[in-house]
């Protein structure tokens, strides 16, 4: 709890008790799916594909090229991010795209790899 005082033309004074800081209620749910969601992007091809995907759509022989690996590695590898909605599909006649789920996806790849070069760049200390 933090208190702040007020002093008002030097006479009158008063005090606002706030929370210091506001936080939602960490559930054991919560909990699980944000340890999952770790150790899901603890694999390097896994942020690879998502770096990839930072850039905009793409299909799976387009993140096989930008990533290394084969296309059959790369559908193994977005079948999970599909199955923990860190990815999505879009069909398109014969073709298929992938994108990130939504923007706090890419918003979480991003923090992820600026907070590497910091470390990196030794912007961390």
């Amino acid at each position: 709890m933090t208190i702040l005082t007020l002093r008002i033309r030097g006479a009158f004074c008063y005090s606002i008790c706030m929370s210091a800081h506001i936080r939602k209620e960490l559930s054991n749910a919560r909990l699980d799916i944000a340890t999952g969601i770790f150790k899901l992007l603890s694999d390097p091809t896994r942020l690879k594909i998502l770096w990839a995907l930072l850039h905009g759509e793409h299909s799976v022989g387009e993140l096989a090229e930008d990533v290394g690996v084969k296309p059959a590695v790369v559908s193994q590898h977005l079948a999970k991010l599909r199955m923990s909605h860190m990815v999505r599909v879009r069909r398109a006649g014969t073709k298929i795209f992938y994108s990130a789920e939504n923007d706090h996806v890419l918003q979480f790849i991003e923090h992820a790899f600026t907070q590497a070069d910091h470390i990196k760049s030794g912007e961390h200390k």
